[in-house]
């Protein structure tokens, strides 16, 4: 991947308060590349140095190679979506769009045609005449994304821009926005803290906390291979156990023995020798219930819970068992909702080595 814009060991303090800390980041032009975090994390505050609304402490940021760490915002050929639009109350949709072209001295033809193209992409053509408040939120957000759009920046950056809507409108936005990004090809930034957006929308994401990343991946290379439990935490759901390595054995697995466990547990990781304290990993998904026991195997973890909880929630239920001094959530779905289950029902919940992970260590 060719480097298009780079926060080179970029840091900003409030005070005592470090929000970005040493933070470098590389980034390819034409991307959807996400920060995410929870509140405070400093993903909004790097969002803001980008823009040129904040000025590092410490560090640089360049595009294309050229530092623009101390631009202001105008001269950045960067722009930004705000969580709450930030439209003019007093134009109408046309005029919102038409605003920033108007200024840099376009020519008629040249703003008509660039609006014409804007309100195509975003499907607001029968909108044009309508003032914001004569507007939905889902086309509020397509005029404010219109308007940053029309400037042809190099990098869009957008602020929590579906916070404000309903669950259904923000997936209904998310899908209107991956389509605009093929159209338009412009390198997003996405600031958001709801991994569900991020995961669907994004090529790559940065998970913060406490103003620093601690993993820069794929969705999938997230969800599947953490780089520690904050990142297992935060994205997606998942186990935790505290295991100690008892053995190594052939072809890269080990034998754990998991605290509050009966039976040792096998599981594919490389790189542990016998005594190590670790923390597993397993996703609710990856764990599986069964009224017999299962037959003794290498390849089969197993261990007898008791059912505490059942949650419905339509396409799948999350189960909340209890073996020993764990507790264990599973999520079923399909055909395993099939099989009716109470709490305090015993069952065998069983998972295979390769769905195991190791995620820190176990002190």
């Amino acid at each position: 991947m060719q480097e298009f814009l780079v926060t080179d060991h970029v840091s900003k303090a409030f005070g005592a308060l470090r929000a970005v800390d040493d933070v470098s980041l590389q980034i390819g032009q034409g991307e959807v590349f996400s920060l995410i975090g929870p509140s405070g994390c400093g993903k909004t505050t790097l969002l803001r140095m980008l823009a040129g609304f904040d000025l590092p402490d410490r560090g640089r940021i360049l595009l294309h190679g050229k530092d623009m760490t101390a631009l202001p915002p105008e001269k950045r050929p960067v722009n930004t979506v705000f969580q709450n639009y930030a439209l003019f109350p007093h134009l109408s949709v046309w005029e919102n769009i038409s605003f920033g072209l108007k200024m840099s001295g376009k020519g008629r033809a040249e703003i008509k045609a660039a609006v014409e193209r804007m309100l195509g992409l975003t499907r607001l053509e029968e909108q044009a005449q309508k003032r914001p408040a004569q507007l939905s939120g889902g086309q509020k957000q397509r005029v404010a994304i219109a308007r940053a759009l029309v400037n042809e920046p190099q990098v869009l950056l957008l602020d929590e821009p579906l916070a404000a809507l309903d669950l259904k409108l923000r997936q209904h936005m998310l899908s209107e926005l991956s389509a605009l990004h093929r159209e338009v090809g412009t390198t997003f930034i996405y600031v958001t803290h709801d991994q569900g957006e991020a995961l669907s929308l994004s090529d790559r994401i940065a998970v913060m906390n406490e103003g620093r990343v601690q993993q820069v991946a794929t969705p999938a290379e997230l969800y599947e291979s953490p780089a520690n439990a904050f990142v297992a935490g935060f994205i997606g759901d998942a186990n935790f156990f505290r295991a100690s390595v008892q053995e190594m054995m052939p072809g890269g697995f080990v034998r754990v023995q998991i605290d509050g466990l009966g039976r040792p547990a096998v599981i594919s990781v490389p790189d542990l020798k016998p005594g190590d304290l670790v923390r597993v990993m397993v996703r609710p998904e990856n764990l599986h219930l069964s009224l017999d026991r299962p037959l003794a195997s290498e390849r089969v973890n197993c261990a007898q819970a008791v059912v505490e909880e059942v949650i419905y929630f339509g396409a799948h239920e999350r189960v909340r068992l209890r073996a020993g001094m764990q507790i264990m959530h599973i999520q079923r779905s399909g055909n395993e909702c099939r099989t009716a289950i109470r709490p305090g029902d015993a069952w065998w919940v069983t998972f295979q080595p390769e769905a195991g992970r190791v995620v820190g260590a176990g002190d």
